[in-house]
């Protein structure tokens, strides 16, 4: 890919990440997977940013970092290699919070375990910029690049914009997420209710017992077969329906 030209008007390749930003929220709307999201974020990346030949994610679960996607596997080989040695241009920017640009040649200097491992797999530059959707969501937007000269401060700049615009969709996919989940919860705790209501109807018309000792009932046959409320009802609704527990 041709590099920018640094004295030349931003605002194309602010139009390019524009572009892979519209694309990215149009797969939003349409899954809700989220590895699939974030591969999206790695190949629009690639398209947004300048030099950038492969990219990949890399997520925090705890303390501890792993490449959530990346597009290659060589990619997320070399980010091992900075996880196993504690450093490299993707822990930094995580720790630091800040854009960082290096080339393979510095590189070497800071970090020559994973520098080596990089030029042997034919890439000379690196860019990484931190990724902080809530307090749940951490990690990094990682990129390389197989020219020598490094990426340019537009670049970092670019990256540093779609990485934002990244993280206030992430944090719109979460909301989406704990709402989804909510309402399932909401739904499985009304379904469960009334079938424990439906459950307790028939207890007491079938034993002629009161509310509390129809509940009371369920609740024991619960908990000497470990299993929960809502499926001892299920069950109990399903054999009266079928005939199979006879009126009293």
């Amino acid at each position: 890919m041709d590099r920018p030209d640094p004295t030349a008007t931003a605002s194309p390749l602010f139009d390019e990440v524009t572009g892979a930003l519209e694309a990215l929220s149009e797969v939003l709307r349409e899954e809700d997977d989220f590895r699939i999201l974030l591969r999206h974020v790695c190949l629009q990346v690639r398209h947004a940013v300048p030099g950038v030949d492969e990219a990949s994610v890399t997520l925090v679960t705890g303390d501890v970092p792993h490449t959530a996607t990346a597009t290659s596997s060589v990619i997320g080989e070399l980010d091992g290699d900075q996880y196993r040695i504690g450093d490299g241009p993707c822990l930094e920017a995580m720790r630091s919070g800040k854009i960082v640009r290096t080339t393979v040649t510095d590189a070497l200097e800071r970090w020559p375990e994973f520098a080596r491992g990089a030029r042997e797999a034919g890439f000379g530059s690196f860019l990484a910029a931190p990724l902080v959707a809530d307090a749940e969501f951490s990690g990094a937007v990682n990129c390389y690049g197989r020219q020598d000269d490094g990426f340019e401060e537009v670049e970092g700049r670019l990256l540093e914009l779609y990485t934002a615009a990244v993280e206030a969709i992430l944090r719109v996919y979460h909301r989406y997420l704990r709402a989804r989940d909510t309402a399932e919860h909401l739904r499985m705790a009304l379904t469960s209710r009334a079938v424990i209501d439906q459950a307790k109807g028939m207890l007491m018309a079938i034993r002629q017992v009161e509310a509390d000792d129809a509940f009371a009932l369920l609740v024991e046959q619960s908990q000497r077969e470990n299993t929960k409320l809502r499926e001892v009802a299920e069950r109990f609704v399903e054999r009266v329906v079928s005939g199979h527990v006879p009126p009293r």
